[in-house]
């Protein structure tokens, strides 16, 4: 039996239009098909702690209409964002830059006592081609948490929170100072911060499972998320459409780049890793594009370009995209996570990604870009 929770604004009330014509909901039909890669996940649904938003977009003249479909999206009830987080401080490293005369995002720079010495926009590079954690985490100590958590606030993002650097357990919220080339001879430090410790989450479904490895040892009991990095579903959508579409926003709700960082940071965000050097086999096209290519080793070809940011970590898949095909102009966005750890058991390494997840997200971007090939615009 499979039971279904969506939620759609609709101009008017149908109920009173006695010969209104019921409208379609898209992601409900999508959900419902009998593809074995969706049918499986929605036959047990609770089980996938599925959440997803679409959102079409409609042109008309110089303006843009979203239309959002949800389905369980609900920012009480945790999921692991794991490298998604990664876009949001991305993105504000680029704002920090320009409250700083003295750096561009070519400027090098190394973290103390760290012996790699890279610039920022390789950072972010890195970040979106193949998802860094060595590359985020240097912008996190270039940024500080409390500065991400007040930066994201301040613009009407949230409920967010950065408490953690990722790829590795630390308590330690003093983030370390950074070495800055003012030229190749001068130096400066631009001294770390001391971060407000995180306090644990009040949120549903925050421990989760049956059991976790901690070492080499399993221990009995749920696995405690209460401390980790908060990065809900419509937060994730936010961000996209601000970067996106930052025209829809405020000035206060947008972040501060100018057009020559935005249009750095979306040609990072669809960039292929083989275009930046990356070995194609190991990193091929679908590797950080779980919609439409996840599940596949083929090429995507030029004329589509997904601008997202997947995370995966804890049995959790979660990819926050804008699509565009502009050969049969086509263009949508869509957030998805799902957590795949049938045995209940964490940080043993035994998560039905490829078996499940990343064909449901696949799949379920397959299918409303056929839904956008054939709608009415």
């Amino acid at each position: 039996m499979r039971i279904f929770f969506f939620s759609l604004v609709m101009c008017g009330v149908l109920a009173a239009c006695s010969n209104a014509q019921v409208l379609e909901n898209p992601l409900q039909k999508v959900l419902s098909s009998e593809n074995p890669n969706i049918k499986r996940v929605m036959d047990s649904v609770d089980q996938y702690e599925v959440q997803i938003r679409y959102t079409q977009l409609d042109r008309i003249k110089d303006s843009i209409l979203f239309t959002d479909y949800d389905f369980q999206v609900d920012g009480k009830n945790y999921f692991y964002p794991a490298s998604t987080v990664k876009f949001p401080i991305a993105v504000l490293a680029l704002e920090k830059l320009n409250e700083i005369d003295t750096l561009h995002r070519d400027t090098r720079f190394y973290v103390e006592g760290d012996s790699v010495e890279t610039t920022f926009a390789k950072a972010i590079s890195e970040i979106f081609a193949v998802s860094d954690n060595h590359a985020n985490n240097r912008l996190v100590e270039f940024l500080g948490q409390d500065a991400i958590n007040d930066r994201l606030r301040s613009k009407g993002i949230g409920p967010v929170r950065i408490s953690h650097r990722l790829g590795y357990h630390s308590d330690d919220v003093t983030t370390k100072p950074l070495v800055i080339y003012l030229n190749d001879s001068t130096t400066a430090t631009l001294e770390g911060s001391i971060n407000t410790a995180p306090r644990p989450l009040e949120l549903n479904k925050i421990r989760k499972g049956t059991g976790f490895y901690e070492e080499d040892s399993l221990l009995e009991g749920p696995f405690d998320f209460s401390l980790k990095n908060h990065y809900p579903i419509d937060a994730q959508h936010g961000v996209l459409k601000r970067v996106i579409f930052p025209e829809k926003f405020s000035e206060k709700e947008k972040f501060r780049l100018t057009e020559s960082q935005r249009e750095y940071l979306l040609s990072t965000m669809h960039t292929l890793p083989k275009a930046v050097g990356y070995d194609p086999v190991e990193y091929y096209d679908g590797y950080c594009k779980f919609f439409l290519y996840g599940d596949t080793k083929e090429n995507i070809p030029d004329h589509i370009k997904i601008y997202n940011k997947v995370g995966f970590a804890y049995g959790t898949l979660t990819d926050c995209a804008y699509i565009v095909d502009t050969k049969n102009d086509v263009e949508f966005m869509l957030s998805a996570t799902i957590l795949v750890n049938k045995d209940g058991i964490f940080n043993d390494n035994q998560y039905e990604y490829d078996g499940i997840g990343i064909p449901f997200l696949a799949e379920l971007g397959r299918q409303l870009y056929d839904y956008e090939l054939k709608r009415n615009k």
